[in-house]
């Protein structure tokens, strides 16, 4: 294994930042919770965004109304009319397919994810794991530079551990050709979209519209292309469920602000209900899946639920699907909102740094357990457990 090079920050990591990353208290605490709440109500709101386009603040609102409730119930809701091209989408799928199935397995491993101090490139099943499965999938991961997007920028981007420069590695053009503009394409179009329902998220907490606004000059857009392939013992749903389960991405919680998801017509998405059953999250033609992340959970105080999911493929064919992870600046603090806490009330939530958080949740997910760094920190310090 090629070990990747110490990383050296303008400033000190913070510890209460590490500390919460490597948390696993909510985690472990939904999952292994007893409840008899019943599902009765559980539902993934399909919501219509086109009045969001609108010059009318009022029509804006009752989107963004929509989306509170969402937000405090199952904390998932589908988004359909969101501006967002069938080209692109159907693009980017095709990408995902070409990567996995045309790139060969030696350029494949020019872009391992152990060479890179971020995380992004070529992600095998067997090297990474969210909750400790032996995970099925394949992916290849990305994150935001100027190039891919359609504002051009601020100038001022910082990577996860607060470096600067393009972390993202990329195939040659010559090993697959026109992949980089099919990607460029797609993440265009979708980091705009993240902007716009940010401004929706803000009037859906009584904020006003522009608030996060300034946040968001210069955004973390981490996406993937994930592969699922189709499952060894298809019909599963003929087992009792957890009977042999082919993970495919293990139960998590997003890191983010929150998340937009696109994918093929193959189910995989299962959302840990109130009552600790999965629910399968069916895929809508020309919609996206939109989940709340940890930082809105942080914003609000638990107002809002980073929803527990997970993706199981129990099908007999393959499975393509392209998160995008929407955050704000790497070198934005992310603390409660006051607006959020009652008087005399403290946050459950201390401020935490976006991009350490990130990068530090994503190397307790490494095979080794060490992250991308090997026995070090993502700031060249010695690791504190």
């Amino acid at each position: 294994m090629v070990a990747a090079a110490a990383i050296h920050s303008p400033h000190p990591s913070d510890l209460t930042t590490l500390q919460e990353a490597r948390s696993t208290t909510y985690l472990q605490s939904r999952l292994g919770s007893k409840t008899s709440v019943p599902d009765s109500n559980f539902i993934i709101p399909v919501i219509d965004i086109s009045p969001s386009f609108s010059s009318s603040l009022s029509a804006r609102q009752s989107v963004a109304a929509k989306i509170r409730t969402a937000c405090t119930t199952s904390g998932f809701f589908y988004i359909t009319h969101h501006g967002v091209s069938e080209k692109a989408r159907a693009g980017i799928l095709d990408q995902a397919e070409r990567f996995v199935k045309l790139l060969p397995q030696c350029k494949k491993e020019e872009l391992h994810i152990r060479l890179s101090k971020l995380g992004y490139g070529w992600e095998p099943g067997n090297y990474t794991s969210l909750a400790g499965d032996l995970e099925t999938k394949e992916a290849f991961n990305f994150g935001y530079e100027q190039g891919l997007d359609v504002t051009g920028g601020d100038g001022m981007y910082r990577n996860l551990d607060g470096s600067v420069g393009c972390g993202n590695v990329w195939p040659k053009e010559e090993d697959l050709p026109g992949f980089y503009e099919g990607v460029r394409e797609y993440y265009g179009q979708v980091l705009q979209l993240a902007r716009h329902l940010f401004r929706l998220f803000a009037l859906s907490l009584d904020l006003p519209e522009h608030h996060f606004d300034h946040m968001t000059t210069h955004p973390g857009g981490i996406c993937r292309l994930l592969y699922y392939p189709p499952c060894k013992h298809f019909p599963s749903s003929k087992r009792a469920e957890g009977e042999g389960e082919e993970i495919g991405l293990g139960a998590h919680t997003d890191y983010e602000c929150f998340t937009l998801l696109h994918s093929s017509s193959t189910p995989g998405l299962e959302i840990l209900t109130p009552s600790n059953s999965w629910h399968r999250a069916t895929p809508l033609p020309s919609s996206f899946i939109v989940n709340v992340a940890d930082f809105l959970m942080r914003w609000t105080n638990g107002v809002y639920k980073s929803t527990i999911h997970r993706v199981v493929n129990r099908t007999d064919e393959e499975r393509y699907s392209v998160p995008f992870f929407f955050s704000v600046n790497y070198d934005e603090v992310v603390e409660t909102l006051p607006t959020c806490l009652n008087d005399g009330e403290k946050s459950s939530y201390p401020p935490i740094r976006a991009g350490e958080y990130i990068l530090e949740r994503l190397n307790t997910t490494t095979k080794d357990g060490n992250g991308y760094f090997g026995n070090e920190g993502f700031f060249g310090e010695e690791r504190r457990e």
